[in-house]
């Protein structure tokens, strides 16, 4: 029996979708975590990136930070936090953090800056506050690049959240550390699968959130250009 059929046969077992080891107890692991750092990073970019969109102000030093943010090694950061904080969430949380945070800064920012000056004027002549312009014209035209930065985001957290097993956690990395460890490559690429598919979901669904909240004219708009 070859590893594709054995990893078939993995799925079918009734072992492999009941207890804590199960199949919906390690994906619901997994999105714990993956959820719980997209919302962090996304706590932390947004904001910052529609300051620094509508100000104008820090926007080098912001760019080039996540820019550099991107280059850190994901595993290394890992080993680090271990040495610091110890065994536990944090070591996985923090690095997922910092690979979501560049995308969601970046693109909010650029989506803010991209608006056409022309509506900033219309809306300063119609009497609006800064933040009137920020949150009614700069923001619902940006939409479709803050999303981008949020589904890249999101995607990337998910493929990576296997490093949680690394650190004793569990998630779906759990299946390819302890396969690889004891030799189960069945165990191991079914989690793999799993993960994969998960991340494939997770595309889907920013691309489904587009499409219900960002108005076609505004769609339409960010595909021309």
């Amino acid at each position: 029996m070859n590893i594709v059929s054995r990893a078939v046969h993995w799925f079918g077992l009734s072992s492999s979708w009941t207890g804590v080891d199960g199949i919906p107890n390690r994906v619901g692991e997994h999105l714990y975590y993956s959820g719980l750092s997209l919302l962090i990073a996304a706590l932390i970019a947004l904001p910052l990136g529609l300051f620094v969109g509508h100000t104008g102000r820090g926007a080098f030093l912001a760019v080039n930070s996540a820019g550099a943010a991107r280059s850190l090694p994901t595993v290394g950061l890992v080993g680090l936090t271990v040495v610091v904080f110890g065994i536990g969430l944090t070591p996985t949380l923090l690095p997922l953090v910092a690979l979501a945070i560049p995308p969601i800064l970046v693109n909010t920012y650029a989506g803010v800056r991209q608006v056409d000056g022309q509506l900033r004027d219309a809306a300063n002549g119609m009497g609006m506050k800064g933040w009137q312009v920020l949150f009614q014209v700069e923001l619902p035209v940006a939409l479709p690049l803050i999303i981008l930065g949020l589904r890249t985001a999101a995607v990337q957290i998910v493929s990576t959240a296997t490093i949680a097993a690394y650190v004793g956690l569990g998630g779906l990395g759990r299946y390819i550390f302890d396969g690889l460890a004891r030799r189960e490559y069945e165990v191991m690429v079914g989690g793999a699968v799993l993960s994969v598919l998960l991340a494939l979901g997770t595309e889907a669904l920013f691309v489904g959130i587009q499409r219900l909240i960002v108005s076609p004219g505004v769609r339409q708009r960010a595909l021309a250009k």
